[in-house]
């Protein structure tokens, strides 16, 4: 599970603090008040760590990724391109019985390093025609591993104990940064670039294992250095369990084909939805949400002809409604297809991110999704961060948190903002009743305003005759 995450100079965020993330993480707030910005920031880690060239410090992704940013000075903090864009987040693992076989290829490795928490951060500027990394470390266990540059194209190694693991990165090259005012050990060894912005060279480990091989003989060694933990796969292995669900989802088929295969998730923009709910069996929890969502009557995935790769999804809106193919109901059927498929699949300990997932969907729907979303969390064990506009979506949340269906201190709920310019975000701070003791001004507008409006305005008309 992320458990915190940070951006500095990350498009219209100056600085978004250290956000902490829970069970369900809400981002609500007016337009453009970068909501999508900060839900952008891991898939925007997750592509760089899938991406096959190392030496790319970040991918900013092409029209086919999950996020496609542009360049480094379409996404720096008011085009300033000598600012330092800084990225960092934590993880634990909170899923019980951390020697079980999980479904991500990293998991022994990760396993090595926690069931503990381990911090990442990173500080990344423009020199030149491309980015290229300042610094980035890793925290864990009181221990800080990170590489810092000293040079063009030529990095030193930072190593010791953090005295504080949350004070900020130095971004100033001609210090040693990272997590504490008293860590200052670097190596004499000059290394070339890191791996992305995440990764140590090749060499880095054996440097790591020979101070380690002197420990016997060096107490300070002893004491201060024992090898290289495996943490670039850890990163990877973080990244592996993110899973991104944009606003923009394929219109409904009639004919779907599907193989066999078994698709990690539905795809970011939900095309691989129906390949999804075939693979991993979940067409019966799907039609289950849908009612409960009054969305559908009936729903099922029905083969087509002798070779039994052709599909057909069939929906009934109520029971003495005729059975018809999806494209012929309502559109929000098939936009909120991809949201419970992947709710409804994907493995504990996966972080699940959602775009405007009410999208296309009715009051009544948009509540009901929070149960679907709260269900999956507590019962699949995964972690949602959702951008919304709903209001109803947030109601719901609180409703089941005051039933104590939900606990409260699982939510993450946050209010975004513009302050001068900058993006800015508040925390909402719930109590264990589901009230939110910080309500923001214009959060949702003002019903009762608009209510008390309509009746002064009916009342006016009403003496002046008018009907």
């Amino acid at each position: 599970m992320i458990t915190r995450l940070r951006a500095e100079n990350f498009k219209s965020w100056k600085d978004t603090g250290d956000l902490r993330l829970g069970s369900l993480t809400g981002l609500f707030g007016t337009n453009s008040s970068g909501k999508t910005s900060i839900l952008q920031v891991l898939p925007l880690l997750k592509q760089t760590a899938e991406f096959p060239d190392n030496n790319r410090v970040l991918y900013f992704g092409k029209d086919d990724s999950p996020v496609f940013l542009g360049t480094f000075r379409e996404i720096i903090h008011g085009k300033v391109l000598h600012s330092a864009l800084t990225l960092s987040f934590s993880w634990r693992s909170d899923i019980p019985g951390s020697t079980r076989k999980r479904p991500y290829s990293f998991d022994p490795i990760v396993e090595r390093l926690n069931d503990r928490e381990f911090s990442f951060r990173t500080s990344i500027r423009q020199r030149g025609e491309a980015p290229e990394v300042d610094s980035f470390a890793y925290e864990l266990g009181g221990r800080v591993f990170g590489m810092q540059r000293t040079g063009q194209n030529e990095y030193t190694l930072i190593h010791g104990p953090a005295a504080d693991a949350r004070e900020e990165m130095v971004s100033n090259t001609d210090s040693y940064f990272p997590f504490g005012g008293e860590f200052k050990e670097p190596t004499e060894i000059q290394f070339e670039s890191p791996v992305k912005c995440y990764g140590f060279p090749p060499d880095a480990g054996a440097v790591f294992d020979a101070l380690r091989a002197e420990a016997p003989q060096n107490e300070v060694a002893s004491r201060n250095h024992d090898g290289l933990p495996p943490f670039q796969l850890a990163f990877e292995s973080v990244f592996q369990r993110v899973h991104y669900l944009g606003p923009l989802r394929p219109f409904p088929h009639r004919v779907y084909q599907w193989g066999g295969e078994r698709p990690l998730d539905t795809g970011w923009d939900g095309e691989q939805t129906v390949e999804t709910l075939l693979a991993y069996r979940v067409v019966e929890k799907i039609a289950e949400w849908l009612k409960q969502m009054d969305l559908v009557h009936s729903f099922k995935l029905q083969s087509v002809g002798e070779s039994g790769t052709i599909y057909q999804c069939y929906v009934q809106r109520s029971p003495a409604a005729t059975e018809v193919l999806l494209p012929d109901v309502g559109f929000g059927v098939s936009q909120i297809l991809p949201v419970l498929a992947n709710c409804a699949m994907l493995p504990a300990g996966s972080t699940l991110l959602l775009e405007q997932p009410e999208i296309h969907l009715h009051p009544f729907a948009q509540a009901a999704l929070a149960d679907v979303l709260i269900d999956a969390i507590k019962n699949r064990k995964i972690q949602v961060i959702v951008e919304s506009h709903s209001e109803h979506l947030l109601r719901r949340i609180q409703r089941r948190i005051a039933e104590e269906v939900f606990a409260a201190e699982d939510a993450a709920l946050y209010f975004c903002h513009l302050e001068e310019g900058a993006s800015q975000a508040d925390e909402l701070e719930l109590d264990s009743y589901g009230y939110i003791k910080n309500w923001p001004k214009h959060f949702f507008g003002d019903e009762m305003e608009e209510v008390a409006k309509m009746t002064i305005a009916a009342s006016e008309r009403r003496k002046a005759g008018r009907q």
